[in-house]
């Protein structure tokens, strides 16, 4: 019987996870193996995202259509990322994930540059699109693709052969994609090894409790959250949703990348019945703007930075470290610890000691692997409530079993 890639993944996983522990230090020469696999998921994401987001623009035609695909999808991001924090404080609050852990000699770290919110909006918009593609800022290429996309539009015939070199250039990028992602379960299997040869087992104890709890708050808000969303806005089932979107979450959990997994979370989309004009739209979106994953760890980090230094929250600051997490969680880029940047914000606001997150940088790995499997559930789920609220979701396949589907073998 031919196994199908989330087969593979499976036990590139496993086996990796074994083949750390018995390689230990060495495992370390497998890494290149799993770099190269990130090398080329990358490759393929800045120009896959300008493709399908111009495409989704132009596809989308009447600009209020556009317009109430935006606001549709932004406010399901920013509402599902304030109940993320609200979960992880909740979870972080009764599980204490600090206490009891000696603070010992910690590192010094450097602190960011601080910059203002007015700041950050205005280092949205690109001064130069090529600089933006080149370094890979994925909130500036967003902001030009929308931009671009409008104009497209509103060029009317004479923008035609420009949005169509784009949709044959996102065709090209899925093509692409389809031969990338054939490296999955050998990319996997040797960032796995890497990972448990360095981390190994001893490491989990000291922090089990900091792990564990990210990892509570993480399952609660995707059982929660995103299951009551696709079941009652989407009105899918939520079997189905978590069936087709396990493959693209066992990518990012090995690469904590949400980027890295954009490939396969298209692919996810199309089995969910979403249309690319939708899909097109809103997962280059969510890569920068829905990252829950994120947002719940920084409560999570934040409320064990106070235990170790002995810091009770108040309400108001707890209120704070809500209000910064979500805003800070926009504009994170989706590679592997965006999340420990966005920590030091969030510490800053109530006061705690910068220090804490040397602490937590140990770690930040394991972390990262919830972090970003929450995003791409996040990511998946965003695409198939819009669909569904723009009446545009094909219910037809949203409905079918993923067994009964059939999916191109890659």
């Amino acid at each position: 019987m031919k196994l199908k890639l989330y087969h593979k993944i499976i036990i590139g996983l496993v086996a990796g996870f074994f083949a750390g522990i018995l390689l230990g230090d060495k495992a370390e020469y497998l890494k290149p193996i799993g770099d190269i696999f990130i090398r080329c998921l990358r490759l393929i994401v800045v120009p896959l995202i300008l493709s399908t987001l111009v495409t989704g623009v132009t596809s989308a035609g009447d600009p209020k259509k556009i317009g109430s695909l935006g606001i549709k999808t932004v406010t399901y991001f920013i509402v599902t990322t304030f109940f993320a924090v609200v979960i992880g404080l909740v979870v972080a609050n009764g599980f204490q994930p600090g206490a009891g852990l000696a603070l010992g000699e910690v590192s010094e770290i450097a602190r960011p540059d601080k910059v203002s919110p007015m700041q950050m909006i205005v280092n949205m918009v690109p001064l130069n699109p090529a600089e933006a593609l080149a370094k890979g800022n994925v909130l500036q290429i967003i902001i030009f693709a929308l931009l671009f996309g409008g104009a497209l539009s509103l060029a009317g015939d004479k923008g035609k052969p420009v949005a169509d070199f784009f949709a044959a250039l996102a065709e090209v990028m899925f093509k692409l994609s389809d031969i990338v992602i054939r490296m999955a379960p050998y990319g996997v299997f040797a960032l796995i090894a890497w990972t448990s040869g360095k981390f190994g087992l001893a490491i989990l104890m000291p922090m089990g409790k900091l792990i564990v709890a990210t990892l509570i708050a993480s399952t609660l808000h995707v059982l929660i959250v995103y299951t009551g969303a696709v079941k009652f806005l989407a009105r899918v089932s939520p079997i189905h949703y978590f069936k087709k979107v396990f493959e693209p979450a066992l990518v990012g959990l090995s690469t904590c990348s949400a980027a890295a997994a954009f490939p396969f979370t298209m692919r996810a989309q199309k089995q969910l019945g979403v249309p690319e004009r939708v899909s097109g739209f809103t997962l280059p979106m969510a890569l920068t703007i829905n990252m829950d994953g994120t947002a719940l760890y920084q409560a999570v980090g934040a409320v064990f930075v106070a235990n170790i230094y002995g810091v009770d929250l108040t309400i108001a600051q707890q209120a704070t470290i809500v209000m910064t997490a979500v805003l800070a969680s926009i504009g994170t880029a989706s590679i592997p610890g965006g999340g420990l940047i966005m920590l030091t914000l969030v510490l800053e606001s109530v006061g705690l000691p910068l220090e804490g997150i040397a602490i937590v940088a140990g770690i930040d790995r394991i972390l990262d692997m919830f972090r970003t499997t929450t995003n791409i559930f996040g990511d998946n789920s965003s695409g198939l409530v819009v669909a569904a609220l723009e009446k545009d979701l094909d219910r037809e396949i949203a409905s079918t079993p993923l067994s009964d589907m059939e999916i191109e073998e890659v």
